[in-house]
């Protein structure tokens, strides 16, 4: 699945954007790179990414942080281990980034949030 959803929020790639008229438009895939965003963008944009990923009805996503000493990787963890939606998370298959890459399992939406509610 590949829709287009806006994020809504002021992205900046390593500071080289300068206002909200350069905001970034992302393809909602199963995977997500994070390295384009600074550091203080991450919590805003995982969170953003996760609620439209189950939208878009993923259940599986992947959160790439990369390897480094492992600080982006455990911020990723820390709002993913609060975050309502999440069932759980794991190191990714070494073919998908090993320990550079996050598996997030999302919890299914409630079947009355994704049926259109009929009058009877």
């Amino acid at each position: 699945m590949s829709t287009r959803v806006d994020l809504g929020l002021e992205m900046r790639h390593h500071g080289s954007m300068t206002g909200p008229e350069d905001e970034i438009v992302l393809p909602i895939e199963d995977a997500l790179d994070l390295h384009p965003f600074a550091p203080r963008e991450i919590p805003d944009v995982v969170a953003s990414y996760l609620e439209a990923a189950l939208e878009e009805g993923f259940r599986e996503v992947r959160l790439i942080h990369g390897r480094g000493i492992g600080v982006q990787r455990e911020r990723v963890r820390s709002l993913l281990s609060r975050h309502p939606d999440v069932e759980g998370y794991a190191d990714a298959p070494s073919p998908r980034g090993g320990w550079g890459a996050t598996v997030v399992h999302l919890r299914a939406k409630n079947r009355q949030d994704t049926e259109p509610r009929v009058k009877k």
